[in-house]
């Protein structure tokens, strides 16, 4: 395939993507609105690594959560792993638009959170796996840095109430202690955490 044609198809299935990745999100049991045409997608940036994680979980019906099958695996059952790459790669170097700081004692809280866990509760910190600026560290461990606030929480509660996500294993055992309060202090804290290039 030629390189002007490989870079289309890679723009057509990144339209695609997108396109099935905020359907998934129309409301906040679903991540977001998009029927706001403020809110703009939020694969901008992410460590490439882990979009090739999350594009290949798709393909291979993996991920079984409702917006993951309903959504992606139509979408991505066709890609070969070199559009797999190539899309990872056009996401991870588009600009993450930031989301408004969260400001009151929420942030605080989940900051607390982020970097010392919950010791009552055997909840270990966050930066521990996602690294100490939320920038990710591996194929499991996306950046959280500047995330949607609401998209944290409604993955957090996916992680805690379902075994919808296998790769996500250890997320469960993490987030089985959490409190709704819990969940939207750290993804608070997260939403105003500049993200990281």
């Amino acid at each position: 395939m030629s390189e002007g044609k490989s870079a289309m198809n890679t723009k057509l299935l990144s339209a695609a993507l997108l396109a099935a990745y905020a359907a998934g999100c129309t409301n906040l049991e679903r991540s977001r609105d998009i029927g706001d045409a403020r809110v703009s997608g939020k694969l901008a940036g992410q460590r490439p690594e882990y979009l090739i994680v999350q594009l290949t979980a798709f393909r291979a019906h993996e991920r079984m959560d409702p917006a993951g099958f309903a959504y992606m695996w139509g979408v991505s059952r066709k890609l070969t792993d070199q559009q797999i790459r190539e899309l990872a790669d056009y996401y991870a170097q588009e600009a993450l638009v930031p989301e408004p700081v969260v400001t009151g004692p929420l942030p605080a809280l989940g900051q607390s959170i982020f970097e010392k866990g919950i010791g009552a509760a055997q909840v270990p910190p966050c930066q521990t796996c996602h690294g100490v600026q939320g920038q990710g560290t591996g194929g499991n461990a996306p950046q959280l840095a500047g995330q949607y606030a609401n998209y944290i929480v409604k993955q957090l509660e996916v992680f805690q109430r379902t075994d919808l996500r296998p790769e996500g294993a250890a997320m469960k055992q993490v987030c089985r202690a959490l409190t709704p309060e819990d969940m939207l202090a750290v993804a608070s804290y997260l939403q105003g955490l500049p993200p990281q290039r």
